[in-house]
């Protein structure tokens, strides 16, 4: 009788374990970046959890982000400089996809008026 409760036992701790397991749901956030050439590297920031990826061909993707607010930050080539987007959520199970992202030259950070 006690080596039955001890299975039982045993398999009431794996089915708990394997369910929590089961509740944890993968999200992920992606998006493009314009000109698709001088997007680099993208991270996604949250209280809890910072990811990196690359981009490839202007796009990258974040498959395994936890659910939470997240701040994005692209890498860009020069001419083109870095850019940061707040406020991403993501919720559980679902895929972010923050469209399309423009990167803006250097440029036209220190333009000037003329008098």
């Amino acid at each position: 009788m006690k080596k039955a409760r001890i299975t039982l036992l045993g398999f009431a701790i794996a089915t708990v374990a394997l369910l929590s397991f089961q509740n944890s749901k993968p999200a992920s956030i992606k998006g493009k970046i314009t000109p698709a050439f001088y997007g680099v590297n993208a991270w996604a920031i949250s209280e809890t959890d910072t990811l990196y990826t690359s981009i490839s061909d202007g796009s990258f993707e974040f498959p395994n982000a936890e659910p939470g607010i997240y701040k994005l930050i692209i890498e860009a080539r020069s001419p083109y400089r870095n850019m940061a987007k707040e406020g991403i959520i993501v919720n559980e199970g679902q895929s972010t996809d923050i469209g399309e992202l423009t990167l803006q030259k250097w440029e036209t950070v220190y333009a000037t008026s003329s008098n």
